[in-house]
């Protein structure tokens, strides 16, 4: 059995590389050709019978394919709309909050979108949920009520009284008050 081995061994050696591609060729051929008759034969009973209904024939439109293309692109626009408006529930919050909290909230939702920084979204819906207490209004009223008690005691005093408002800006309260320096009445002394 030995000497069997080492002469098919020897033989596969000495076999030229021509002789080798010409067998592969000779079986490729065979194997084209039997699937060529096994084309041409029309299909047994019992290989088709048993196939389930979503297996199309060849050149038919696959219709499970399209179903499933319509329920995913479905899927995604549901889940896209979802994603949109969970980082609208910052702003939606803020709505009934002042106009400067509302846009702070506004722009960190639009930050947290665009870069994927949850903490701004974070950030955002605690701001929202926080009232910010109005300061600015009553400081106008206590400006307001120390002119009216300025005008009053002016008008003990025989002064004519001051402007009822306080002044907007910063030009005309020192235009205002550059008369009054002139003239020695106010702040003299002070």
């Amino acid at each position: 059995m030995g000497g069997i081995l080492k002469m098919t061994w020897h033989f596969g050696r000495h076999l030229p590389a021509s002789a080798m591609a010409a067998a592969a060729f000779l079986l490729a051929t065979h194997a084209a050709s039997a699937a060529d008759d096994a084309a041409t034969d029309p299909y047994h009973g019992a290989l088709t019978d048993h196939v389930p209904a979503f297996i199309t024939a060849p050149g038919q439109t696959d219709i499970l394919f399209v179903i499933v293309i319509a329920v995913l692109l479905v899927f995604i626009l549901m889940i896209g709309n979802f994603y949109f408006q969970l980082h609208a529930v910052p702003e939606r919050i803020a709505h009934h909050a002042t106009k400067g909290q509302l846009e702070i909230v506004s722009v960190l939702a639009l930050i947290s979108l665009f870069t994927h920084n949850n903490i701004y979204w974070i950030l955002g819906l605690l701001l929202a949920l926080v009232r910010i207490p109005d300061f600015l209004t009553p400081m106008h009223s206590i400006a307001r009520s120390l002119v009216r008690l300025a005008n009053r005691v002016e008008a003990r005093n025989g002064a004519p009284p001051a402007n009822e408002e306080p002044a907007s800006t910063g030009a005309e309260t020192n235009a205002n008050a550059a008369p009054a320096t002139k003239s020695g009445a106010q702040g003299e002394g002070i």
